[in-house]
């Protein structure tokens, strides 16, 4: 697919915060697709990471951007959440102010420059279109372009933008959605994927809920020609994630997470706790994103040091029940077999089927 010489239809999807050189490169170097999730790094820290990652492996890997988004607010209602969020301040112990600095474009000029300078194989984007030049950049220096789309309409959109590739995201997905199109809709995995497969030509990789190789095979059968899996590698040893984020996963139920916008001010879905559930009456008040993930920035980085999970982003998708502990290695060795056994499995069934169907009279 796409000229990415992986032996598994797999790729890990690229968690900004979580994401680690050495994540990405055992990914790669274990056949699938590893992915850089850059959403949060300055132009320099990319540089830096992606060097350290050629330095781990020579097979290909990804890198995600955040296309910026411009949001305003007025002086009024930042300190109205500024005084939602003391008591949460106080109670953790930080005395500084929070700051009001945005996620500015100029974040993604640099980022977009290391990536052209560095010739990553795959670039994808998440949380809207990026600009028509920009695509141009990566596909002159030969560089695979992915979408994130959470409907048909998004899809479409980002074919005709000209990307090489979409990533469709089910409501099942752990962390941000990467909505862009308004009003925002929760259509689950398995009824988006071949309504997006009918309406595209491009490949269309699944995402949201895929743990484990029946989550693969399914979504192959699906009409996806890969199938993109976070919350399991979130869990794996190499993963960045705090060691309280992966034990609320690995003792979670599917029904522990939950969507919320009260870390970042854009719909997430992750593992519910004191925050979410104290915040969900608040909703009216939060700042759009990036304003208020700016605002709980040092909530959840103090909670963080503090070992307190009450008031971390818990980012998870919906198949909990499926995480384990293992090493990334683990994880791909373990998902080619399964997704061998299933696709057999349900070429047995159809020849069942075909078998009882020549036996009637």
């Amino acid at each position: 697919m796409l000229g990415l010489n992986i032996k598994l239809p797999v790729w890990q999807a690229p968690m900004a915060g979580v994401s680690t050189p050495e994540l990405t490169a055992a990914a790669s170097n274990a056949g699938v697709l590893g992915n850089i999730g850059a959403g949060y790094l300055s132009g320099e820290q990319t540089e830096a990471f992606i060097q350290r990652v050629k330095q781990l492996t020579n097979a290909a890997f990804g890198i995600n951007l955040f296309v910026p988004e411009r949001s305003e607010a007025s002086q009024e209602r930042v300190e109205t959440t500024h005084q939602l969020l003391s008591p949460y301040r106080e109670k953790l112990g930080i005395k500084e102010k929070a700051s009001d600095v945005t996620f500015g474009p100029s974040t993604f000029d640099e980022q977009l420059a290391v990536v052209l300078q560095e010739k990553v194989k795959v670039c994808s984007f998440t949380f809207g279109l990026p600009p028509q030049k920009a695509l141009e950049q990566l596909k002159e220096r030969g560089i695979v372009t992915v979408g994130t789309a959470t409907t048909v309409a998004e899809a479409v959109a980002y074919e005709q933008a000209g990307v090489d590739a979409i990533v469709v995201q089910g409501s099942e997905a752990g962390g941000h959605r990467g909505a862009f199109q308004q009003p925002e809709s929760m259509i689950g995995l398995m009824a988006l994927v071949p309504q997006v497969v009918q309406e595209v030509q491009i490949p269309v990789v699944a995402a949201g809920g895929i743990m484990n190789g029946r989550g693969v095979a399914a979504a192959l059968c699906l009409g996806a020609s890969a199938a993109q899996l976070g919350t399991a590698f979130l869990v794996t040893e190499e993963s960045a994630a705090h060691p309280l984020h992966k034990e609320a996963i690995l003792s979670a139920d599917e029904t522990d997470a939950v969507f919320t916008r009260a870390f970042s001010g854009k719909t997430a879905r992750g593992i519910s706790n004191r925050f979410i559930k104290e915040m969900k009456e608040h909703e009216e008040q939060f700042l759009p994103y990036p304003l208020q993930n700016t605002l709980t920035q040092g909530i959840r980085k103090q909670a963080g040091k503090q070992n307190n999970k009450e008031y971390m982003s818990l980012w998870s998708g919906q198949g909990t029940r499926l995480s384990k502990r293992q090493t990334v290695q683990g994880l791909v060795e373990r998902l080619k077999e399964e997704t061998d056994a299933a696709l057999l499995a349900a070429n047995q069934t159809l020849q069942n089927i075909k078998r009882s169907r020549l036996m009637k009279p």
